[in-house]
């Protein structure tokens, strides 16, 4: 039963894998499409016609960011491994922040960052990090009415430094929170609408687990949500690399695909993605 068991989640891990790299290819021409049909020119100048390219950035970033996830999908049970360099962490969280605040102000939410440092170097992968932030602040947008906060605290002693990302939301019901950390949950009950597969709080504890951290999350229900991610107070003897994370390449902003999910249309306009 064991080996059959194993061998359908093998072949499935394959399967997800070819799903996300056609998905993947199938966004490039849908990019390209996009950027003929309602170039930024256009945009700028045409109400309407940034209206509806809007529509269609927020679906291809949303698309694109179900392709990362089942990629990542694939990994949940392998050994974590990450490439490390000392970096800036408490630079990388206050960069991460200052980039959510403007797409948390569209939701009617205050952003809030909390450090007695200005700088610290860890060894840590800032790409890595950075998804795990953006995720996080997913789920607090998502679930932080109008009005609410959604801060990050990092607090640093000498083994470890903390990442608390606290919301002021719903909340999540006790009996959910034993299941939160599984694979596939499909939670309609709970989320709004996009409904996602469950993966974004795994994906945040692997990467957390890469680092040799851990990821912990508190959760009253009608009172909000608070995840702790604690990681090694440690450099190593590579080199040091700069804190600012740039947004990747290939005609899409990193920030408004993690958020793509939490996020209204108005979020895709032109003026913001510019």
């Amino acid at each position: 039963m064991s080996e059959n068991t194993d061998k359908r989640d093998g072949e499935l891990e394959g399967v997800l894998q070819q799903v996300a790299g056609q998905l993947r290819a199938s966004l490039g021409n849908i990019h390209r499409a996009l950027d003929k049909l309602a170039p930024p020119d256009r945009r700028d100048a045409d109400p309407e016609t940034d209206r509806s390219a809007a529509l269609l950035c927020q679906s291809y970033y949303r698309i694109l960011r179900l392709a990362d996830n089942l990629s990542d999908a694939v990994d949940l049970d392998a050994p974590s491994e990450a490439r490390l360099s000392n970096g800036d962490i408490v630079g990388l969280c206050r960069e991460v922040i200052e980039r959510a605040e403007q797409p948390g102000e569209l939701l009617g939410l205050r952003v809030d960052f909390r450090c007695g440092k200005r700088s610290h170097m860890i060894e840590m992968d800032s790409a890595r990090l950075e998804r795990l932030l953006l995720n996080l602040l997913s789920n607090a947008f998502k679930f932080t009415p109008r009005g609410g906060l959604v801060s990050l605290e990092v607090r640093i002693d000498p083994q470890n430094v903390v990442l608390s990302l606290s919301d002021t939301g719903c909340g999540i019901p006790p009996e959910r929170l034993e299941t939160v950390f599984d694979r596939y949950q499909f939670t309609q009950r709970l989320d709004p609408p996009p409904h996602g597969l469950g993966l974004g709080l795994p994906i945040c504890r692997r990467i957390a687990r890469e680092h040799g951290g851990s990821l912990l999350l508190t959760s009253r229900e009608g009172e909000g949500t608070t995840v702790t991610v604690s990681l090694p107070n440690r450099r190593s003897a590579g080199a040091v690399m700069h804190a600012y994370v740039v947004e990747l390449g290939g005609g899409y902003n990193r920030t408004l695909v993690e958020l793509s999910d939490a996020l209204p249309r108005q979020a895709f306009a032109q003026k913001f993605l510019d």
